[in-house]
Order: structure tokens, then C-alpha cells, then sequence
């Protein structure tokens, strides 16, 4: 099955895939029911979860029902928890949005939601991150995540998701990192896509990020918190969940005049 699922990851354009997924998840999720792993999102439970991977499928980690990966499960936990996303009134701007969160969001009365991305048939703004069409200090709330590793100039990108989160805002900016990397790797002569599968872990990502990912967030003026939130968690509920121990979560704020004064 991991053979069947690279295959199809590096067949399909993404936009395709999206819009198929909607076929085949009812069908997925109804055979792959049991009890041993929770998906956190839905509450639906199953024997196992899917592979998923571009160069090398991991086993156990795509949900038949929402197809969260361990990252997004991570996330929606961190939001309930943590944080008054699902119930203050929020402006929220999110990039390439995830099917496990995108119908949720939407319903969310709080929320002033609007999605984009350049080639996201879920985004309802086509833009570039890198020259983005909304005002300065426009959200609240900014997602942007497994975007980044995506776009060469990710220092422009980044100053314009500075510029439009309000004072006070705040985003996770999640992005595919090794944690035994102390800094980014980046190699812009390497243009095959077989060959960027191999050394970044996908064939459209142009860097593999290190620990250094977050003092260049702070670089660009945004406060930066490393959250672990898997050693909050007991090992049972990251083993029912299918989480990635110690997967940091990137929360970041703007900080306000008054809080820098």
C-alpha cells in the first residue's frame, strides 16, 4: 500500500488529489473503522490510519475519515486547548487550506474566515505570499502551514505575513523540520524533481528547515514560541492519535506598540 499511495502523491497534480479525496474518504473511512487510533478531529476511530509520504510513505498516519496527518491532529488539540479560536470573534486568513480544517472553519460563526493560495481550488483568494493583496494589520488570526518550504524568496513571504497580522495578532507557521538540523538547507541548483524527493522529502519543497527556522522568524520582527505540545500529552493520547513526538509548533506574534514600549 505505501507503493500505491508514492505513486499516486507524485502522479496526481494537487489540485487533483484534493478534488478526488472527496470520493474516496467515505469509502476509506467505513473499511478502515475499528478502535485502536482516534482521529481527535472528527472523533472517529479506526483499526489503523493510512501511509502517506512522497519519497518515503510513513505507515499510520493519514486518517481515512478527515486526512489529517499527525501535524494537523496536533494542531486542532493545541487550538481546543490552548487558545480561544473556536469561540472568540477572530479575523482569520489562511494559507492553502487543509481539508481537515477548511468546511470546519467555515462553519465557525466566530470567525471572519478567508482562505488563499495560488492553486488551491479551496482558496477563495488567489494570491501570491510574496505580494499579497490585503491591507496592512488586516487578521487576527494567520495560518500558514507546509507553505513555506514551498517558496524561494521565504523572506519575502514571511515580511508580508508580518505585515498584514494585526498588532497583537497571532499565527502557527508549521513547516516541515528536522529537529537534529541546526541549520536550513537550501540548494537552488537542484531542479529534478526526483532529486528534490529525495534530499527535501517532496518534490515541490526547495529547503529542508532547521532549528534556525525560528530566529529567522524573529528576524523579520515576529515574537516566536517553540511549542512542544506533544510533552503535554500523555503517551497514550499520542499513541491513540497517531501524534509526532516532539514536533514543535510555531506560534507567533506581532506584538503591539504599547506591549514594546
Amino acid at each position: 500500500m505505501k507503493k500505491l499511495f508514492k505513486l499516486i502523491l507524485n502522479s496526481l497534480p494537487r489540485p487533483l488529489l484534493i478534488r478526488l479525496s472527496y470520493f474516496i474518504r467515505p469509502i476509506l473511512a467505513f473499511a478502515m473503522r475499528g478502535k485502536n487510533h482516534t482521529d481527535p478531529i472528527d472523533g472517529r476511530r479506526f483499526r489503523s490510519f493510512l501511509p502517506y509520504g512522497y519519497e518515503n510513505p510513513r505507515a499510520n498516519v493519514l486518517s481515512p475519515s478527515t486526512l489529517s496527518l499527525e501535524r494537523h491532529r496536533l494542531l486542532w488539540i493545541y487550538l481546543k486547548n490552548e487558545t480561544d479560536f473556536f469561540t472568540a470573534r477572530h479575523k482569520v486568513l489562511h494559507f492553502a487550506p487543509e481539508q481537515a480544517f477548511y468546511k470546519r472553519f467555515r462553519k465557525l460563526r466566530n470567525l471572519d474566515y478567508t482562505t488563499t493560495d495560488l492553486n488551491s481550488p479551496l482558496a477563495n483568494v488567489k494570491a501570491d505570499i510574496c505580494n499579497l493583496p490585503f491591507d496592512d494589520n488586516s487578521y487576527d488570526v494567520i495560518f500558514c502551514n507546509h507553505v513555506l518550504e514551498h517558496i524561494p524568496d521565504h523572506t519575502k513571504a514571511m515580511q508580508e505575513l508580518y505585515r498584514i497580522l494585526k498588532p497583537g495578532g497571532w499565527g502557527i507557521f508549521q513547516i516541515p523540520q528536522d529537529l537534529n538540523r541546526t541549520v536550513t538547507f537550501e540548494d537552488n541548483s537542484i531542479t529534478d524533481k526526483k532529486e528534490r524527493a529525495k534530499i527535501f522529502g517532496q518534490y515541490d519543497h526547495v529547503r529542508i528547515y532547521g532549528l534556525d527556522y525560528f530566529d529567522k522568524l524573529r528576524s523579520i520582527g515576529f515574537q516566536v514560541e517553540e511549542v512542544d505540545y506533544t510533552s503535554v500529552l500523555t503517551p497514550e493520547e499520542v499513541s491513540r492519535y497517531r501524534l509526532a513526538k516532539g514536533e514543535i509548533i510555531p506560534l507567533v506574534k506581532k506584538l503591539s506598540p504599547e506591549s514594546t514600549s
